[in-house]
């Protein structure tokens, strides 16, 4: 089965950045299960494995407009530590925060003086060039439940959507 929009598609990946670090893989554990054509991964990645079927293997590098975008200084900002209901803080602690359109989205805290907390609303891989090893393990149709949902829905999913 090919991979086209409204398959399930299975993969297993290792992310590197620019300096082959590796930032994030799913080798080991448990392969990334995803809604093809429903935005659930970068786009750059989508598009390099549109077409493929079980077994490819694509290496693929991608860009920061196909990925997380470009690192957005407006982003960052500083708000007193009031804001927070946590005694301790620390760079590299990572929140949830409701952004201006309403949606959600993760702040993480750079940096910590006193009262004055950093934040940056940057998805922490923006601005990056990101290197996808990926080997397609799995595709099948989806169901009707994941094409409403625009996610699969795995045996151990219970969620109430």
């Amino acid at each position: 089965m090919v991979i086209d929009s409204d398959k399930v598609v299975s993969i297993e990946y290792t992310l590197t950045d620019d300096a082959d670090e590796v930032l994030d893989t799913s080798v080991g554990d448990t392969p990334l299960v995803y809604l093809h054509g429903a935005d659930n991964i970068v786009p750059g990645l989508e598009r390099a494995l549109h077409g493929k079927t079980v077994g490819d293997e694509v290496n693929v590098v991608v860009e920061p407009e196909d990925a997380y975008g470009e690192f957005e200084a407006e982003l960052v900002s500083v708000v007193d530590r009031s804001m927070f209901d946590l005694d301790e803080l620390e760079a590299g602690m990572q929140f949830e925060a409701e952004a201006p359109d309403g949606d959600t989205q993760i702040v993480t805290i750079v940096d910590v003086d006193g009262d004055d907390v950093t934040i940056d609303g940057n998805h922490p891989l923006a601005g990056q060039r990101l290197h996808f090893a990926v080997k397609v393990v799995d595709v099948r149709d989806a169901t009707e439940e994941e094409l409403t949902h625009g996610h699969p829905h795995g045996e151990d999913d219970d969620h109430d959507h």
